[in-house]
């Protein structure tokens, strides 16, 4: 690494409190990023010189995939008043939380932010590789499609329609060669785009009934997992799983 942080995450910045998760992107992974970034020690005059990252090997990962939330969330502050966008959303009792979470006439969207910086991505039905090796972003983003989407409806005593989304930050080339029939994986220059070309599902009184500080207003069960299994054999250069770093704020 040898390049200077860029302003959007100053290191020196205090951990974010569980009050701001839902609203502000990136919390839980900017949180963790300071909280491994918090014992390596400062670069000396002549790391300083050269230009080497005060990132740890640990930290980047953090550190990146904060940097492809903030992109996220800064083009969907652009879909206009008649969206609500909620940012790192709080979901289950275990501190688990979503990306993003869009309402609009088009219905609910869980948006997974996922940053592959300079790779290639290769898209089918049912798999989604990243330089070649298989990833588990389809399965993560119909389970959180899915779990939104129990939790929506059983609170709105109602079917909600919730889709699930893929959004790829900084990769070199994207090829799809057939999109997942439940799954829409998308360059981040088409998101909004594409978001405010879906076919209206719901009304505008049922777009503006979610509270800004829930994606879901509605309690989980305590005995169902916040988190998808994990291929313990998959090989990956993502961060681990998100830790529990704020409690649940859904009521």
């Amino acid at each position: 690494m040898t390049s200077e942080l860029p302003p959007q995450l100053p290191l020196d910045s205090p951990a974010p409190n569980s009050s701001i998760f839902g609203t502000v992107a990136a919390a839980s992974v900017m949180a963790e990023c300071l909280r491994v970034q918090a014992d390596v020690p400062p670069r000396g005059a002549v790391a300083r010189r050269f230009g080497r990252s005060p990132l740890s090997d640990e930290s980047r990962p953090w550190y990146v995939g904060a940097l492809g939330e903030l992109d996220v969330a800064s083009r969907l502050d652009s879909l206009g008043d008649e969206w609500t966008v909620l940012n790192s959303a709080p979901i289950g009792t275990r501190g688990s939380d979503i990306d993003h979470v869009v309402v609009g006439a088009a219905g609910v969207f869980t948006i997974n932010t996922k940053f592959h910086e300079g790779a290639r991505v290769w898209v089918g039905s049912h798999r989604l590789l990243v330089n070649g090796q298989a990833k588990d972003h389809l399965r993560n983003t119909r389970y959180e499609a899915t779990r939104t989407q129990k939790l929506l409806s059983a609170a709105a005593a109602t079917d909600v329609p919730v889709g699930g989304v893929i959004a790829i930050v900084g990769a070199k080339q994207i090829t799809i060669r057939e999109q997942p029939a439940d799954i829409a994986v998308l360059d981040i220059a088409r998101l909004t785009r594409w978001l405010k070309k879906q076919k209206p599902r719901l009304d505008a009184s049922s777009t503006t009934t979610t509270p800004p500080s829930s994606p879901t207003a509605a309690s989980s069960s305590p005995n169902s997992p916040s988190t998808p299994p994990r291929d313990t054999n998959e090989k990956t250069d993502e961060p681990p799983p998100k830790p529990r770093v704020h409690p649940f704020t859904m009521s």
